[in-house]
C-alpha cells in the first residue's frame, strides 16, 4: 500500500528519509516534513508492507528553470527511498509513479530529478524508470575574504 503523507506522518518520513539523508538530524527532518505535507506545491507519499513503513518518495514543483525541460512548473523528484531487504521489488518506482500523477494533476508535463554523479545506485534506478540524462555538471565555491 503507498499513501500521501499527512501531518502525523512527518515522524515516519523522517526516519525513513534519516537513513538516506545521514548528515541531518531526526528533528530536523521531521519539522521539515511537517512543513512539506502542508505545502501545496510537495507531496510526500510512504509506502507500507504488511503495515510497516519502508520507503518513500517527496516531490515537488518547480517553477524556476529545470536543466533540459521546456515547461513550468516541472514535478521535481526531491528524495526516494527504500529500505534494505525491500529493494529490487518494485516498489521504488511504485513510489515514484505515485509522484508522477501527483505531478500531472498539478498541470506538469514533464517530470525531472538529479542525483550525485558518483550515485552509481541512484543512476540505474532512474534510467530504469524512464529517465533520460540531461546533463553533468560540477559545481563549485570558494570563500569571499
Amino acid at each position: 500500500m503507498i499513501k500521501r503523507a499527512k501531518i502525523e506522518d512527518a515522524g515516519e518520513l523522517a526516519n525513513l528519509a534519516i537513513q538516506m539523508w545521514m548528515d541531518n538530524n531526526l528533528e530536523d527532518l521531521t519539522e521539515e516534513f511537517c512543513k512539506l505535507v502542508m505545502n501545496k506545491e510537495a507531496a510526500c507519499f510512504i509506502k507500507y508492507v504488511d503495515g510497516k513503513p519502508i520507503g518513500f518518495a517527496q516531490c515537488q514543483l518547480r517553477h524556476d528553470y529545470v536543466e533540459g525541460t521546456k515547461s513550468s512548473p516541472v514535478g521535481y523528484l526531491e528524495g526516494i527511498f527504500v529500505s534494505e531487504g525491500y529493494r529490487k521489488k518494485g516498489y521504488a518506482a511504485e513510489l515514484l509513479s505515485e509522484c508522477e500523477k501527483w505531478a500531472k494533476e498539478k498541470g506538469c508535463s514533464e517530470f525531472a530529478s538529479d542525483c550525485e554523479l558518483d550515485n552509481d545506485e541512484s543512476m540505474r534506478f532512474h534510467m530504469a524508470v524512464g529517465f533520460a540524462e540531461t546533463n553533468r555538471v560540477i559545481c563549485f565555491r570558494k570563500e569571499l575574504k
